[in-house]
């Protein structure tokens, strides 16, 4: 009897609003990701990786294969993140911290005919991703607060 009453409850898929809001943003991820593979709504040549792709999203994001991989990849990672709580969180967060990273490293590559600029990375993809890199931060801090996951959850 104590070990049940000691070991909380596991929340339900997206229960808490962390887990919701990681949930959308999983599957915002997902249809941007299958967008760019959709002739009309992705214009151009689009190349596997690298610069060289003339893929454009919306006729604004520079894309290719590569990057709408990543796109689909993340949008995977946050609907399984959506799973649990502290998931949902790490994934808002961490997440946003590796967009505030791809940022930074778009000020210098952005554009550029730089072996660097391998997704590729345009001006637009790049102030996007600082768009993205406060909106996940911050709606991983604001959604987790009041009701804190239990342990494991």
């Amino acid at each position: 009897m104590a070990d049940r009453l000691s070991t909380p409850a596991p929340t339900s898929f997206a229960e808490t609003p962390v887990q919701k809001g990681a949930l959308v943003v999983g599957i915002v991820f997902l249809l941007v990701g299958l967008a760019g593979f959709v002739p009309g709504v992705t214009s151009g040549d689009l190349g596997g990786a690298g610069n060289g792709s003339m893929g454009m999203l919306l006729g604004i994001f520079q894309v290719s294969v590569l990057h709408n991989i990543v796109h689909l990849l993340f949008g995977i990672v946050g609907v399984a993140a959506a799973r649990r709580a502290s998931g949902a969180r790490l994934y808002l967060v961490i997440g946003g911290v590796v967009y505030f990273v791809l940022w930074i490293y778009g000020l210098f590559t952005a554009g550029s005919d730089s072996a660097a600029n391998f997704v590729p990375l345009n001006s637009a993809d790049n102030w996007l991703h600082l768009v993205l890199a406060v909106g996940m931060v911050a709606l991983g801090v604001v959604l987790s607060r009041g009701r804190r996951a239990p342990v494991g959850a």
